[in-house]
């Protein structure tokens, strides 16, 4: 019932959206023309034996000006007499006055003649940045209004910012008790509070999110109905203005602790970027004004910033809603929040030095206020000055802002789930959810063009037509907006062309960072294409063996069973050779003494087994190291090397000349496979060499590394290696094979061996075989 009652109140906002314009045009042009005709003095005054004595100028380099100092008695405001002007007596503040009779210490009677102009602050904090603001603010009520028709919160967003600009335009008129300001400056303030109220609990629905707070929003208006009530009393009755003030004031700080308690409860409980941008857009305007000038002034009747002060961070409100609508899709600026976040940073670091050092070669004769205008000029020029900058970049050179969750993160994202595909249709569709969740984009989808019969084909039904010459005319990686669609080329072959349509319920228009996310997801997704359909003919050969043979791809299966059998017969025989044949003779003696008669040196006995038992067990641990060298995960290549290098040269009766390079592969496995090779080659030397000299060098080159092998042993006839499969010279191949090597042999009888082997990270040779010289 209660979202019924809010829809209505939209669609009232809507129907009367240029009486609301109207009339936020008529208040405040005559706001402002108060504020510009009758100047705020704000001369605080005491009452001394009936006579006002100034206490306390507002304007203190006016008042020097003017030679109006503490101490002066002020006999006349505008020729009425002091004890006539109402709210003196209540606060003992004479406010706006155009004119000042003023009686000095000495006697002398002074008349004071007062225009904005001479207030150089007034004119900048009450007439000139309001109007500006004023201005803002219409021209992004019309933009929201004419660009996001059928957005129905937007009517409350907009109401809620023109509510926001009253209440800072009517700032001055207040300040100098006009009726009329009063009563639109209190009202407006608690107003544009509710007002976002009723946006939140309707953002919050249309987030799909639960509303932490009540429902019925529709009771918070009587709130400004009060304020109105207590403003109009407040001027009937002057004694009661300042009680009634503190009231509206305290009503306002209340209902935007309210807010912000719910906006920041809700972002730690659902974690949304949505929430997160508004409590941001929310908080950083209204924390000055709530806690430098609201709340200080209900506890303590003092400010720390002056409210036209701490008012100029609203101006942050508009600013933070551009960007928001930037897009043409309510609060997609995620992206936006990490590059205002950065700017912010940086403008804010600068600014504060500058403005230090500003107060100190000044050597402190700038006031407060004049310091925060430059320093809210400064830090808002530099940030507009890195936004050019970017634009500047973009242009030129093609460059983005970039930080964490920006679009070069969720262009990885993209890629990394859509490259998990491995067929066309899917890769299709996973490609149209990506851009739609992305781009926030209702209607995402891909047209196919076929050349042979001129039909367009799309793989959801009831889409946008296009124009088939429109499909013919798009080149590789352009992007094109075709009247309130965009068209932009996908993929191309023999048969046909692909096309993906962006859409939307209005007219789109895409911003550069996302029009150069989309160029380089199409560039990734025409390279995914075409290596998906290779994967796909390669599952369809497969299935029809499959289906041929009516197997598991015997052919396969055999080959992995016979190499499976292989290195299980290989492993056998080498443990049969070794460490079996040691363990059988130790079995053999022990059953010698088992059975002994004379046992007077059989404890002599006992320790000689135990000696073999231990050197059996140690070539154990060796023959396990062999299998997985511990050191190769541990220490690294070079460490695994040299020590199998040692232990081959504590058993070969050769001399070995070695060199190992360090290198620094990126494909970890290449490291197992040097070790296999430098086992094999010392192990052939070792068996079947009988050489007196034998050198192995491991050498880097600019992209892989280099095995170069020689000895002076028998030597042999590379055919015969070829056919007997001899010395494990095939294993080194295939190893070799394995990562697009090259294996090369030069050997004669009685002439020595030389082994050369290349191998290159990334190289894709298919010249596997073997060469002799």
């Amino acid at each position: 019932m209660c979202g019924k009652r809010s829809l209505e109140l939209i669609d009232i906002i809507k129907k009367y959206f240029w009486l609301v314009i109207s009339i936020y045009l008529v208040l405040g042009f005559y706001l402002l023309y108060v504020t510009y005709s009758t100047p705020y003095l704000g001369l605080e005054v005491k009452e001394d034996n009936e006579r006002w004595i100034i206490v306390d100028p507002y304007y203190k380099q006016w008042a020097n000006g003017n030679d109006i100092s503490t101490g002066d008695v002020i006999l006349k405001v505008n020729d009425v007499r002091i004890d006539d002007v109402p709210n003196v007596k209540y606060d003992n503040i004479v406010r706006a006055a155009n004119a000042l009779t003023i009686l000095k210490p000495n006697g002398q009677i002074i008349e004071v003649q007062i225009s904005n102009f001479d207030i150089p602050e007034q004119i900048y904090y009450l007439l000139i940045i309001p109007l500006c603001y004023f201005l803002l603010t219409l021209i992004i009520a019309f933009y929201l209004h004419y660009k996001q028709k059928n957005t129905p919160l937007l009517s409350l967003l907009i109401l809620f910012m023109l509510f926001v600009s009253l209440a800072y335009v009517s700032i001055g008129a207040s300040g100098g008790l006009n009726k009329i300001g009063i009563i639109v400056n209190r009202s407006s303030m608690i107003l544009c509070l509710v007002v976002l109220l009723n946006f939140m609990k309707n953002y919050f629905s249309f987030l799909k999110t639960n509303w932490l707070f009540a429902n019925n929003i529709k009771l918070f208006y009587i709130v400004p109905v009060i304020a109105i009530l207590f403003s109009i009393i407040g001027i009937i009755y002057p004694s009661t203005g300042i009680l009634l003030s503190n009231i509206v004031l305290a009503c306002f700080f209340i209902l935007l602790l309210l807010i912000l308690s719910i906006l920041l409860l809700s972002y730690i409980k659902y974690k949304t970027p949505q929430l997160k941008i508004l409590l941001i857009s929310l908080m950083i305007p209204f924390l000055p004004f709530l806690f430098l000038y609201a709340l200080p002034n209900l506890l303590f009747h003092q400010f720390i910033l002056s409210a036209e002060v701490s008012a100029l961070f609203l101006l942050l409100i508009p600013f933070s809603f551009i960007f928001s609508q930037l897009t043409e899709r309510l609060f997609d600026i995620e992206y936006h929040i990490s590059r205002l976040r950065y700017y912010i940073i940086f403008s804010l670091i600068f600014t504060l030095w500058f403005i230090f050092g500003l107060y100190w070669i000044t050597d402190k004769l700038l006031s407060l206020t004049v310091l925060s205008g430059i320093f809210f000029f400064t830090f808002i020029s530099l940030i507009i000055l890195f936004y050019i900058k970017e634009k500047v970049d973009y242009r030129k050179r093609k460059i983005l802002f970039s930080t964490k969750g920006d679009y070069i993160h969720q262009l990885y994202t993209a890629v990394d789930k859509i490259g998990k595909t491995i067929r066309i249709e899917e890769l299709l569709e996973k490609f149209a959810q990506e851009v739609s969740l992305h781009l926030e984009l209702e209607q995402v989808y891909v047209l196919t063009y076929e050349y042979d019969t001129n039909q367009i084909t799309s793989m959801v039904e009831g889409k946008i037509p296009v124009n088939p010459d429109l499909m013919e005319d798009l080149r590789l990686g352009e992007i094109r907006k075709v009247d309130t669609v965009y068209l932009a080329f996908l993929h191309q072959d023999a048969h046909c062309k692909r096309v993906l349509v962006l859409g939307h319920n209005n007219s789109i228009h895409l911003k550069d960072e996302e029009l150069l996310w989309l160029e380089l997801l199409l560039l990734y997704v025409n390279n995914f294409i075409e290596n998906t359909k290779l994967v796909e003919e390669l599952l369809e050969e497969l299935k029809h063996m499959k289906q041929a043979d009516d197997g598991q791809l015997p052919w396969l299966n055999k080959l992995l069973w016979l190499r499976f059998e292989e290195e299980k017969y290989q492993l056998a025989q080498e443990l049969h050779d070794t460490n079996l044949q040691e363990q059988l003779h130790i079995a053999r003696e022990v059953n010698v003494l088992i059975h002994a008669k004379d046992t007077n040196d059989i404890q002599q006995e006992l320790a000689k087994i135990h000696e073999q038992m231990v050197t059996s067990l140690h070539d154990l641990r060796a023959y396990c190291e062999n299998l997985k060298p511990p050191l190769l995960d541990t220490l690294g290549l070079n460490a695994a090397l040299e020590k199998l290098i040692r232990k081959v040269a504590e058993r070969s009766n050769y001399d070995l000349i070695y060199t190992i390079d360090r290198l620094y592969l990126e494909d970890e496995r290449m490291n197992l496979m040097i070790y296999r090779l430098f086992q094999e080659l010392l192990n052939n030397a070792l068996k079947h060499s009988y050489a007196t000299i034998v050198e192995i060098h491991l050498q880097e080159m600019t992209d892989g590394f280099e095995i170069i092998y020689n000895d002076d042993g028998v030597g042999c006839n590379v055919g015969d290696i070829r056919q007997t499969d001899s010395m494990g010279i095939k294993g080194m191949q295939e190893r070799v094979k394995a990562f697009n090597g090259h294996f090369y042999i030069t050997s004669n009888i009685n002439e020595g061996m030389s082994i050369r082997i290349t191998v290159k990270e990334g190289s894709d040779t298919l010249d596997y075989d073997a060469h002799s010289g």
